[in-house]
């Protein structure tokens, strides 16, 4: 099993954070990992995105050609990211901030308000662990325990703060990916989590 995600979004919404705990969690798991942040002048309020490539054998290359699943959390990396994802894959849209739906017929789209979530979680900087649960509701790459080891490990320290705050908006990502509804709309799959 080889499983090539992308998160992307605004600089500052946590998105390479986003990307580590998923690999992280991964590394605890013992598979292979690949993440890959991109740098640059997207930090500085553009579409920052990083790739991380989650396996069972070692990984050929870091690139996400055709990726399985994707976070995205604003509107330009909605209009970015979508043509890339495989067919059959997942999108987990912020329907917060991005109000068109994804044009795809032939993937799976949820629609999560994470901004909102993040919001009533206490802080909107944790719209990324509530698209991250979303995603592992619908996806399971790794498991809710190795998401919530990878936050103890990568939050140790100065930060430690700041895992139980984190651990709440991805349980609260997770439990609304996994109410969602699936219906059908113009030939395509929308799992809708309006509250």
């Amino acid at each position: 099993m080889q499983h090539g995600t992308i998160v992307a979004g605004f600089g500052g919404q946590g998105i390479l954070f986003c990307g580590h705990v998923l690999a992280q969690a991964a590394l605890i798991e013992g598979r292979e990992v690949s993440w890959m942040p991109s740098y640059g002048p997207e930090m500085r309020g553009g579409t920052a995105y990083c790739t991380v490539i989650v396996s069972d054998r070692p990984i050929g290359s870091p690139m996400v050609d055709a990726a399985d699943s994707a976070i995205v959390l604003n509107p330009p990396s909605l209009a970015k990211f979508e043509p890339v994802i495989a067919r059959g894959g997942l999108i987990v849209v912020n329907s917060s901030l991005v109000e068109a739906i994804p044009a795809r017929t032939d993937i799976e789209s949820l629609l999560l308000p994470c901004t909102q979530i993040a919001r009533e979680a206490g802080d909107d900087l944790l719209v990324s662990m509530v698209a991250l649960g979303g995603l592992i509701a619908r996806r399971p790459i790794v498991g809710q325990d190795s998401v919530h080891a990878a936050l103890r490990d990568l939050l140790s320290g100065k930060k430690a703060h700041l895992i139980e705050a984190d651990s709440a908006a991805f349980e609260r990502g997770y439990a609304a990916g996994m109410r969602g509804s699936t219906q059908e709309l113009d030939n395509r799959v929308l799992v809708d989590v309006w509250r």
